[in-house]
């Protein structure tokens, strides 16, 4: 028997999902109030000759490719990726990428802002019993799971680093994810880092290991916290969005049960 786990979030109107200045904004428009949208396709047509006066439901969206669970592309994190290379847009993201086997890394006992290191990386898999294969698509649960919808999400949560997103990338992942707002830990807590000790390498350093070798990642999962640790398919093909940084994505896990 197959089962399905939505790992995405809504996309909608006051959702504490990103910082305010990035929210989506959502615009619904009724039947009823799209009667003048119908009416001009059908010259002499009236809106009381329609069943109920009623056109079609419709909604307008402004929306950024990073609202919503997402996939960022390399072209995201930077100009160029395997040192060196012009690094690839949302729709030039292999397919085979977003359809492969899933691991979960459970990450919720670190505390907010905390970067994980890959010996973090290393420790998890070991309790697990999981060796790492190429294509693997490596989610990690974090505290931030548990405050979606939230007005402290988008401060909430690890984040990985550097070395742990090079551990993963150079065992042959190519596409990672989270359920916080970012990869890397909230930037409310690496801002105090970066206040006190003026090393820009803090900045964005898991994202930055694109750089070295390309990679895309899952921002805003859900569900992750119901997922086994392994032994379940994830889907998460983009939106195909001619040179982005990012396509949204309804990613799932499927987990076959037996009957």
């Amino acid at each position: 028997m197959r089962k399905i786990i939505d790992l995405s979030i809504y996309l909608e109107n006051g959702t504490h999902a990103d910082p305010p200045i990035f929210e989506p904004k959502i615009k619904y428009r009724t039947h009823t109030e799209t009667t003048d949208e119908l009416l001009p396709f059908f010259p002499g047509l009236k809106a009381e000759d329609l069943p109920d006066g009623e056109a079609w439901a419709i909604e307008h969206v402004q929306i950024s490719t990073h609202n919503g669970t997402h996939l960022d592309a390399p072209y995201h994190f930077a100009s160029t990726m395997n040192n060196g290379e012009r690094a690839l847009t949302i729709d030039e993201v292999p397919l085979d990428w977003c359809f492969q086997n899933g691991v979960k890394l459970d990450f919720r006992h670190f505390g907010d802002g905390y970067v994980a290191t890959a010996a973090d990386v290393e420790a998890e898999l070991k309790r697990i019993r999981y060796t790492l294969k190429p294509l693997d698509i490596v989610v990690v649960n974090t505290r931030a799971g548990s405050r979606q919808g939230q007005s402290d999400y988008v401060a909430a949560g690890s984040g990985m680093g550097l070395e742990a997103t090079l551990y993963l990338l150079e065992r042959g992942v190519r596409v990672t994810g989270t359920d916080a707002w970012s990869w890397d830990a909230p930037f409310v807590h690496t801002a105090k880092k970066y206040a006190a000790t003026s090393d820009a390498s803090l900045i964005w350093e898991g994202h930055k290991a694109g750089r070295h070798i390309g990679y895309c990642h899952l921002e805003k999962l859900s569900n992750l916290d119901q997922l086994p640790d392994f032994g379940f398919d994830v889907v998460c093909f983009p939106t195909k969005i001619r040179g982005a940084s990012a396509g949204w994505t309804r990613a799932v896990a499927i987990l076959n049960i037996p009957d």
